[in-house]
């Protein structure tokens, strides 16, 4: 890359707004990849994403499903990127590349299709619900419910997903405290930085460790290595919003819920799902899809025989509500605009790549830069946009980086989005349910405690983990 190139600078200026467009390049080793990001057919694809990336980041606004722009941006910057490649003679290369996006995709969609199966079967049969009820009718002060909310966000996070811990976390905050909105507030500032500092250790935590995983560059035990920068990344925060809680106890609630006949079942069925697609991966070098879904398979086995060994002449009747178990209702319950929506972004950053977008900003990145500042850059734009596209972009990139830094990485994008309240998915999720409580401008008010957090993560795994950087 020239210093004076104009189209290099230009770029990466929109790299800083749209860090995705910073990685988006090569097909990952699936074919060769031509440099057409100075054609008019490759600025048109540059410019329909930040169009259709505009337009998810403004979702709450239009009230338009993220999945929409980025799934019709998709199939258009591909019609782009065929023309190119047939302009050169290069179809073969293009297949190739789309091929190997379709599979990150498809792998990436079965595998999360499993997961959000077993948390809605969960949730049917009570388990959460069960929880929810037995923190909230115990009496806990405000003090101790702030502390017990975040070691379980923090501790189940890593395998029911952080989006699902902060939910179901701050619903109990919203139970026992909602006459205390400053209590909730905090609460649930402390509920998303643990749960995402939670998912960040565990390859099942969030959607970037998931795709950092299955890529191979991590194994599974090597996250583990996360796991006091994470704590970290959550305590030191937690520890300094502790001293400005209110006092006192909340009224207890008498809040019985009896978790439905199998739900022990299928919580065991779940955690040996995890254990077979560890396996899998670790013993068999298979991918962890198929763990997956050979769990899922199993799940459903037992969704029959819990349907087919229903008694209860309350359930006789086509009531969904309140109708026999039926396991193919988990699966329509799935989060489809997520699941969609990760397609579109997938298919855009491979087709941004195939115009060659990588090798131009990669330099500016990762070489000028340097892998730890990038890394860091990486975790703070994060904050504004979305990390899951980052992360793929970063693993479609695949920069030539020690396993220190494919850590940090992982830590940085992972922990990034707590800064803000709509840096992650847990965050936007508890607006919207302790809507005008929590918010942006309540969230930005301890914002500097969670950035301190994340510096200090940074530097713990700088030194734990110094050997591997």
């Amino acid at each position: 890359m020239k210093p004076n190139d104009p189209l290099a600078w230009l770029v990466g200026l929109l790299a800083l707004f749209f860090p995705i467009l910073s990685f988006a390049g090569g097909g990952g080793g699936a074919g060769e990849v031509l440099n057409l990001t100075a054609t008019g057919l490759g600025l048109t694809a540059l410019i329909l994403f930040v169009f259709a990336y505009a337009l998810v980041i403004g979702e709450e606004h239009l009230h338009m499903r993220k999945s929409k722009p980025v799934m019709v941006a998709a199939g258009i910057i591909w019609v782009l990127v065929a023309l190119a490649y047939a302009g050169a003679g290069k179809q073969e290369q293009m297949s190739e590349i789309l091929n190997h996006n379709l599979l990150e995709y498809g792998q990436l969609f079965l595998f999360l299709l499993a997961a959000m199966t077993y948390i809605n079967t969960l949730d049917e049969r009570n388990m959460f619900a069960a929880l929810r009820a037995w923190l909230v009718s115990k009496g806990f002060s405000l003090y101790w419910i702030f502390w017990i909310t975040g070691v379980l966000a923090f501790f189940i996070s890593p395998v029911a997903d952080n989006l699902t811990t902060a939910l179901l976390m701050a619903a109990v905050l919203v139970a026992v405290a909602s006459d205390r909105p400053k209590f909730v507030a905090m609460g649930c500032i402390n509920i998303v930085v643990a749960a995402n500092a939670g998912g960040a250790w565990s390859p099942f935590g969030d959607i970037t460790t998931l795709m950092v995983w299955q890529a191979g560059l991590v194994k599974f035990q090597e996250f583990f290595a996360l796991f006091i920068p994470s704590v970290l990344n959550w305590f030191i925060p937690a520890l300094i919003m502790s001293f400005f809680i209110e006092k006192g106890h909340p009224a207890p609630l008498k809040d019985v819920v009896a978790i439905k006949r199998g739900g022990f079942v299928v919580l065991g069925l779940f955690i040996a799902t995890i254990a077979t697609a560890v396996m899998f991966h670790n013993s068999l070098h298979l991918p962890p899809v198929l763990g997956m879904m050979t769990g899922l398979g199993i799940l459903k086995l037992y969704g029959w025989y819990l349907k087919v060994s229903d008694h209860d002449p309350r359930n006789d009747t086509e009531e969904e509500s309140v109708g026999r178990f039926d396991i193919f209702t988990q699966l329509q319950r799935s989060e489809w605009d997520t699941l969609m929506f990760f397609y579109g972004v997938i298919l855009c950053v491979g087709g941004l790549g195939a115009f060659g977008y990588l090798a131009l900003v990669s330099e500016l990145l990762y070489t000028d830069m340097g892998a730890t500042w990038a890394n860091v850059m990486i975790g703070l734009l994060s904050a504004v946009i979305d990390n899951i596209p980052v992360m793929f972009a970063v693993i479609t990139m695949h920069p030539d980086m020690s396993h220190g830094q494919w850590l940090l990485v992982t830590l940085t994008a992972g922990v990034g989005g707590s800064l803000l309240s709509i840096g992650s998915a847990a965050g936007v999720a508890l607006m919207g349910q302790a809507r005008g409580i929590y918010t942006f401008m309540s969230h930005l008010k301890w914002t500097w405690a969670v950035a301190l957090g994340y510096v200090v993560s940074i530097w713990a795994h700088l030194w734990i983990n110094a050997s591997l950087m």
